[in-house]
């Protein structure tokens, strides 16, 4: 029995180097949500711990093929991914729906793309490829997270882009894709299986954790989580944390954090006081507990009060 074990590791092991991906010594382990959708759970943490596996990836299996929703922080992850995937089955991963160009999203894309998938994105992808933080973004992940993103990982653009709600079925399942503009991203996306009844929101939900706010259009987020719909929902799988199965639960936690953000970084800019001031005198207590919230909330207090004050001059 030992022997065949470590027979089909070294097997393992030799597909993956052949395929020229280092194998992830994390854990890239899936559940199932439905009779069809399955997520990949990434844990809390900064972009470049666990191996950079921090965000989730999804993917829904029908009769056709495989529908992938994000493909994770580096090339090994998504390889360790699609491996799970061939466990549940043979088909092939026909189209990968990216929520966003971030590169915890994105570093697998070309794991998938290489095995035929086509590659459906929101606008604003091309907004973030033509960029300068999307090099930078990318050699400083080959010195942080090397050797899992290396020289050979590159960057893959979108063979569809969404810019409107669009909607396809595969194996007698129908997708639904909303385009929401940009709110957490330059262009952000979620996607609808209609006969699951589960939503993947990417990173417009955060569940369990503080989110990491960057440069987003926090107005535009919010206002997107005001109006999403949750209601007829089965489960819900966020860009991070565990799947909701109590939705309007989930996106009322991220609203509501988003929210506090705005209202005490608003009055602030309206007072005309400093950042450090209106920091040190809000209360964070509902928030201080949750995962992240250490590494990312002063980060993302701070910049909401610049976005803000910008927004106050009409910029």
């Amino acid at each position: 029995m030992k022997k065949l074990i470590l027979l089909s590791a070294i097997l393992l092991l030799g597909e993956v180097l052949a395929a020229g991906y280092l194998p992830a010594t994390v854990d890239v382990s899936v559940e199932q949500v439905s009779e069809h959708a399955y997520y990949a759970p990434g844990a809390a943490g900064t972009a470049t711990e666990n191996e950079g596996f921090i965000s989730n990836a999804g993917f829904v299996v029908t009769d056709a093929g495989v529908v992938v929703f994000d493909s994770l922080g580096s090339p090994s992850l998504a390889w360790a991914l699609l491996q799970r995937i061939r466990e549940i089955t043979d088909k092939p991963v026909v189209e990968v729906v990216v929520s966003h160009y971030h590169a915890d999203h994105i570093y697998g894309l070309q794991v998938f793309k290489d095995e035929g998938a086509e590659i459906l994105a929101p606008r604003g992808a091309y907004e973030y490829l033509d960029s300068d933080v999307s090099a930078e973004r990318l050699e400083e992940r080959r010195l942080s997270l090397d050797p899992w993103v290396n020289d050979d990982t590159r960057l893959v653009p979108p063979d569809l882009m969404i810019e409107e709600f669009h909607q396809f079925s595969l194996g007698g399942i129908d997708f639904q894709l909303n385009y929401l503009g940009s709110a957490h991203s330059d262009g952000d996306l979620t996607m609808y299986v209609v006969q699951d009844r589960v939503l993947f929101s990417g990173d417009i939900i955060f569940e369990s954790r503080v989110p990491f706010v960057g440069d987003a259009d926090t107005k535009r987020w919010l206002e997107t989580l005001e109006a999403l719909e949750t209601d007829e929902l089965v489960a819900l799988v966020p860009g991070h944390g565990p799947a909701a199965s109590d939705p309007v639960g989930a996106v009322a936690r991220t609203r509501d954090y988003i929210a506090y953000l705005r209202g005490v970084m608003g009055v602030a800019v309206e007072n005309l006081d400093d950042f450090v001031t209106a920091y040190d005198a809000a209360d964070w207590s509902r928030f201080e507990n949750l995962p992240a919230f250490d590494a990312a909330n002063r980060r993302n207090a701070y910049q909401v009060f610049l976005s803000m004050e910008a927004e106050a001059l009409g910029q």
